[in-house]
């Protein structure tokens, strides 16, 4: 089987990496780069622990061939805190106890950036939807809630 030679820019980077047809974007990203921040939860596009963001939207990696990402703009969990610096979603992810075993915690963040990039003063309810395909089989849903919400009040502060 031949290779595909991609060229994507994944966390502001210019990467060039070559694919088979059939590998996803989670192994490419895992395998073939390294970055084994994304999480493989089901594989089927069933529990969003593969979630990145696509061209500003998020999606869930396991679902997306590899092959598709020529000129895509990829974001990742290693791509959210500058250097040292934790994304305000991951400070308070922390500071509300929102993650345990950490399989799931990849995928709700960049889905909750995902959400206040669009949306920087969700309701709880708008921030429960934006979550629903990322399940979690540890903490409950409401310390993952709590955070979203403390850290978009955060981000607003900070930007205003």
């Amino acid at each position: 089987m031949s290779k595909y030679l991609i060229s994507a820019n994944i966390n502001g980077d210019e990467v060039d990496f070559a694919c088979y047809a059939d590998q996803t974007l989670m192994e490419v990203l895992r395998e073939n780069l390294h970055m084994t921040g994304t999480k493989n939860g089901c594989g089927s596009g069933d529990c969003g622990a593969c979630t990145v963001i696509m061209n500003g939207r998020p999606v869930n990696s396991c679902l997306v061939l590899g092959a598709e990402l020529q000129g895509a703009d990829i974001e990742t969990i290693e791509g959210m805190s500058k250097g040292n610096e934790l994304h305000p979603l991951q400070q308070k992810f922390l500071d509300h106890a929102a993650l345990q075993c950490g399989i799931c915690t990849p995928g709700f963040l960049n889905m909750a950036k995902s959400l206040l990039e669009k949306n920087p003063d969700p309701t709880e309810t708008e921030v429960r939807f934006a979550l629903a395909g990322n399940l979690c089989r540890c903490t409950g849903y409401d310390k993952i809630v709590r955070a979203v919400l403390d850290a978009a009040e955060e981000m607003r502060t900070t930007t205003s």
